[in-house]
């Protein structure tokens, strides 16, 4: 067999040189020097929770719960028997579309140590097959108001406090739920219902350190043991099935197709208290599909999910002021390029710096051309509110990223560190010893909830990032039922 040829440049006797190292051509990074940094980020940021941890994170869940049937117990206007959907990561990380310019500034480390948001139906529509029809006529585009008119006269009596009254010239009475009305209501409620708990404290009860209403949510922050976790609580409407609005998006390709069915994508959707730019606070609601994007996450590569949350923390910093861009726009980007890339371009593993890249330039690209489509609602803007001056303001500040990536992850990485360092300290000034739970009596009667730690870590090592979904009886807070993706325990 004759020898490949060769140029005089590999001649014998002499070793060609190795290939030149990957950069980018906008900042001259290494390629592999950013994925070693996504890389250090992602240790940092992931958590790693030990028994006494899972523990506590149980008691804090257990606590919140216990709460909210007691506030169902108060005028019985929550459901009954309710379907909460937990979600990992507070608010300001972006897990659903609420704006942030009224929520107080919470630090990880300094104000907590690991957050979530709690979806809780004020209101259930669960008997519809069809498409769901909003009163989408006095609102923008991806809001609706919400009629009471939809429910029996037992609930319209139940919520007439918290709702608007518009009265037709023919007579008629309507009642509109009001997402500000609610919340007030929701934040009285449970602060009626903290303060009789904490005049009978029990032993291993979690401490409320803070209750606020940040806008239309409300913000709690316990301390269990050496842990601190923020609960950031979001009344909504819970309905099954699919809006009208969103329709034509089921009839697009996705990447998502053949991977999950649609009928666990399209299963239900909420109405959050969230209104548009120019909407009236008092009525409007804003469509979230937060639970479709629990099943959607499922089916996006782990590189590309270590790209999207550095990116994210890079831009919670640099893009605070003014508050224009949440982490849902960086979300709504991702899931669009994983529309466009091919998927087998995006399983690569060793992609995540490119992934990085291509999601700083998506985002300043959205904000030059002042465009940033729904994922869901593709025909509503999501940036078209801000002004010029703004959107030039936060693209140079991303130009500045594109121009130094490596510098931006390394600032993104010492503060992730200095973060899990504040949450280190506080655990060794801490109680070390077993919490028992707040339905202990504090005797030795813990192995049930060792048990269930054992299951939260198993739970937590198994499906790192993943959404919990808890069904739950307020009449009945010792059976809690944990759902992560499609998994029941």
């Amino acid at each position: 067999m004759a020898a490949p040829l060769t140029s005089k440049a590999g001649t014998a006797g002499t070793n060609s040189k190795p290939p030149f190292p990957e950069l980018d051509f906008r900042s001259g990074a290494r390629v592999e020097e950013l994925n070693k940094l996504i890389q250090e980020f992602t240790k940092h940021d992931q958590r790693e929770y030990d028994d006494q941890r899972a523990l506590e994170i149980h008691t804090a869940k257990d606590f919140i719960f216990s709460m909210l049937g007691m506030v169902q117990k108060l005028d019985q206007k929550l459901p009954v028997a309710n379907e909460y959907l937990l979600l990992s990561g507070g608010v300001r990380e972006g897990v659903v579309d609420i704006d942030l310019d009224e929520l107080n500034v919470y630090a990880r480390g300094t104000d907590y140590d690991m957050d979530f948001t709690l979806l809780v139906p004020a209101l259930k529509l669960h008997d519809r097959n069809q498409p769901v029809t909003l009163d989408m006529r006095h609102s923008a585009l991806c809001h609706s108001w919400l009629s009471l008119r939809l429910f029996d006269e037992g609930t319209i009596s139940k919520w007439k406090d918290c709702c608007t009254i518009v009265d037709h010239i023919n007579g008629a009475t309507n009642y509109f739920f009001s997402p500000t009305k609610v919340a007030d209501w929701f934040y009285d409620s449970i602060s009626i219902v903290l303060s009789e708990i904490q005049k009978k404290p029990q032993r291993g009860m979690p401490k409320v350190e803070k209750v606020e209403k940040n806008g239309t949510i409300i913000s709690i922050i316990l301390g269990v043991g050496s842990s601190r976790m923020l609960y950031d609580i979001v009344p909504v409407v819970s309905f099954k099935g699919w809006p009208a609005v969103a329709q034509s998006w089921l009839m697009e390709n996705h990447f998502w197709d053949g991977k999950i069915t649609e009928e666990e994508v399209i299963s239900g959707f909420y109405l959050v208290p969230a209104c548009s730019y120019k909407g009236k606070k008092d009525n409007e609601w804003r469509l979230s599909f937060a639970r479709s994007e629990v099943q959607l996450k499922k089916c996006i590569s782990s590189s590309l999910m270590q790209a999207y949350q550095a990116c994210k923390a890079i831009i919670i910093k640099l893009l605070s002021r003014p508050k224009a861009i949440s982490p849902y726009h960086l979300r709504s980007m991702m899931l669009w390029a994983c529309d466009r890339l091919p998927a087998s371009y995006l399983a690569q593993e060793d992609y995540a710096a490119h992934f990085l890249l291509g999601l700083i330039d998506d985002l300043q690209h959205c904000l030059v051309n002042k465009m940033c489509p729904n994922y869901f609602i593709p025909q509503c803007n999501m940036l078209e509110h801000l002004s010029e001056e703004t959107v030039m303001l936060h693209a140079r500040k991303l130009s500045s990223v594109r121009s130094d990536p490596a510098e931006h992850l390394r600032t993104a990485i010492e503060h992730v560190k200095a973060a899990n360092r504040l949450t280190l300290e506080l655990q060794r000034r801490g109680s070390t010893t077993s919490i028992p739970s707040p339905q202990s009596d504090g005797g030795d009667t813990n192995q049930p909830d060792d048990r269930l730690a054992k299951k939260l870590q198993q739970l937590v090592t198994e499906n790192p990032g993943k959404s919990i979904s808890v069904f739950i009886n307020p009449d009945d807070v010792t059976r809690p039922h944990f759902r992560i993706d499609d998994k029941f325990f």
